[in-house]
């Protein structure tokens, strides 16, 4: 029978980012929170600056479910807007600042802010996307938002299911889309790598990706609820990444092609071992072999083969921690904790093992949808579970082979051909510094893979590629032609994933040319 009095029971199961948060800074106010290397917050501290900055936001009448748009570098004030936004049940929408005018102002018009932070380098860029919206600048309005408030008392009850972030994908065709993340879905993500990478609690995060990824705003906001530091780095700076690496215990370190390099050699040049390492890297399929090896070996940790997304974090499959000796064989994953997966045919059934499937997944690290985009979320939740959009293969002992982009397909004389089959095999070779396959247009097949390849050994040639080829794909999967291209030529987003489009439209260019 039911009581009278009408309670809410849910928020019994909902726990805040905040919540939690407020919980280890009650534990241990002293403990370090924050650290760039020049200064650090204490939990007491970022507590205090959090509430203080919630008071402020209420103060301009901002409520539950009101945008705050932030564009911005990694920095400390960046991480204190996210905490003071989860306070109040307020949504931070974390905006690119690599984006064209066009791309950001539509970013900026999608959530409809009631207020905008922007740091000083990238007040420029807001003020050409042309909005009407209050602003901030970091530095001295910022602060002095901060000190004039006084901590907020009557925190505002926050439900699990309410919006916390809003994170765009990267749109390499069309524009961006915001991806709505739920303090339920970041309490989840940061136990699921608690759990899967089996974290200490001091285990801190490197947070060097721009905060507008999921990367480092989940693994950030996951160090802080329990009790780790997070280490903020204004962007690829491998000489004071190894610095902190040297110091600190630290979990998972997000490294992608780009930066493996870059940090190997600052390692070497400043005769560095980390401290703590527990896994480094991310998806393996798009890393050459030889940088993967060189990584692991200079870390002493294991290679995170993982595969994620914005939409889900870093499941569905990340939880395969490989040592440096697994690291020339297969390259299958494994299934993330708290993550129920299927992979299915364009009507949503089921495929049998050994053939390519769409990656469906359910649980509770996953997105609550796209922001003011109710068709694109319809479209992706079609039949309860979130389509990814990506192909893989479930092998009998329950690992997963990932194939490409279900959206990019090449059709050879009616066979399909996905890329990355063949540029997984072209990353074995420790000749081959990177490489991408796309498709041309063939008056005889329909289209046909061509390979762009950045040399290792200025010694190869096109016939050592097709050899290797040879040995390991079908006759109609080789490609048709092979490319040589500088390394830093390739075009990449801010994830370090190449931009297959803006390849093809290189490739046009090149036989244009001749």
């Amino acid at each position: 029978m039911q009581s009278e009095t009408a309670v809410d029971v849910s928020l019994g199961g909902g726990a805040s980012v905040f919540d939690l948060f407020e919980m280890r800074a009650r534990m241990a106010p002293g403990a370090i929170a924050l650290n760039d290397l020049s200064r650090t917050l204490t939990y007491g501290e970022l507590r205090d600056r959090a509430l203080r900055l919630a008071a402020a936001f209420r103060d301009l009448g901002l409520e539950r479910g009101d945008r705050i748009a932030i564009l911005s570098e990694n920095r400390f004030e960046y991480v204190e807007t996210q905490l003071a936004a989860a306070a109040l049940g307020l949504i931070v929408a974390c905006q690119n600042w690599r984006l064209a005018k066009a791309e950001l102002t539509h970013c900026l018009n999608l959530v409809e802010p009631r207020l905008v932070i922007c740091s000083q380098r990238f007040r420029p860029a807001f003020d050409a996307a042309g909005l009407s919206v209050p602003v901030w600048n970091m530095g001295d309005e910022y602060e002095e938002a901060i000190r004039r408030a006084s901590p907020l008392a009557n925190r505002p009850a926050v439900h699990g299911e309410d919006g916390l972030l809003i994170l765009y994908t990267s749109g390499t065709t069309g524009l961006p889309k915001g991806a709505l993340i739920s303090h339920r879905a970041e309490v989840a993500r940061g136990a699921v790598c608690r759990m899967d990478f089996a974290l200490r609690p001091d285990d801190g995060f490197l947070a060097w990706a721009p905060m507008y990824h999921m990367g480092s705003a989940d693994q950030t906001l996951g160090a802080l609820m329990n009790g780790a530091t997070a280490h903020v780095i204004d962007g690829l700076d491998p000489d004071r990444m190894v610095r902190i690496m040297a110091d600190h215990p630290l979990g998972w370190t997000l490294l992608m092609p780009g930066a493996i390099e870059q940090v190997s050699e600052a390692l070497r040049r400043n005769n560095i071992t980390p401290r703590r390492m527990v896994t480094t890297g991310a998806m393996l399929d798009m890393v050459p072999r030889a940088q993967a090896r060189e990584i692991c070996e200079l870390t002493r940790s294991p290679y995170m083969n993982g595969f994620g997304s914005t939409e889900t974090g870093v499941p569905p499959l990340s939880t395969r921690l490989m040592p440096v000796e697994e690291l020339d064989g297969p390259i299958s994953k494994w299934p993330s904790s708290l993550t129920d997966i299927r992979l299915v045919d364009p009507d949503g059934g089921d495929v049998p093992d050994g053939e390519p499937g769409e990656m469906s997944v359910r649980g509770p690290t996953v997105f609550s949808g796209y922001w003011n985009a109710p068709e694109a979320t319809a479209k992706d939740f079609a039949g309860g579970r979130f389509r990814m959009g990506d192909m893989f293969i479930r092998n009998p002992d329950d690992a997963y082979d990932f194939v490409d982009r279900a959206k990019y397909l090449i059709k050879s004389g009616g066979e399909n051909i996905y890329p990355r089959e063949i540029e997984r095999v072209l990353l074995t070779d420790p000749r081959i510094r990177d490489a991408v396959v796309v498709r041309r247009a063939d008056d005889q097949w329909g289209e046909v893979p061509v390979a762009l390849v950045a040399r290792q050994a200025d010694d190869l040639t096109a016939a050592d590629i097709e050899a290797l080829c040879r040995a390991e794909l079908a006759g109609y999967k080789r490609p048709k032609a092979v490319r040589f291209i500088d390394y830093d030529d390739l075009p990449r987003n801010t994830t370090g994933k190449i931009v297959r489009h803006e390849v093809e439209a290189m490739l046009e260019r090149m036989e244009a040319e001749g």
